[in-house]
């Protein structure tokens, strides 16, 4: 699947809380940092426990606004996110960059950049 085809599935897959087609996008043995908490989690069972646990807490929506490949062979996504509590207020609005290593043309990494 083409890079960009596969990061508009995982993107709405996220927001719309689909997490059997979020996870069809990544590699079984995929890192997926812990954004609120640090670290990482691998695999999709770990994935699917840290994300139903996050959306517990809080309700991201990221929205990808540019990609491109990088000279090492990764890619980079910008993404503009909002974070708000479960009662609507914001907590987060801003550009960040996420950066993913592919492998058999699934997502394989994904770490954050701040911009």
């Amino acid at each position: 699947m083409e890079f960009q085809n596969l990061i508009k599935k995982a993107y709405e897959a996220f927001n719309s809380r689909d997490i059997d087609a979020a996870l069809s996008t990544f590699h079984p043995d995929v890192e997926w940092p812990k954004a609120f908490e640090g670290g990482y989690v691998s695999g999709h069972e770990e994935i699917r426990n840290y994300w139903t646990r996050q959306w517990a807490e809080i309700d991201p929506t990221v929205d990808p606004t540019g990609v491109l490949q990088r000279p090492n062979g990764t890619w980079e996504v910008a993404v503009h996110q909002i974070v708000k509590d479960l009662e609507g207020n914001e907590m987060f609005n801003g550009t960040v960059k996420h950066i993913y290593l592919t492998q058999d043309e699934l997502l394989r990494k994904m770490d954050i950049e701040l911009e």
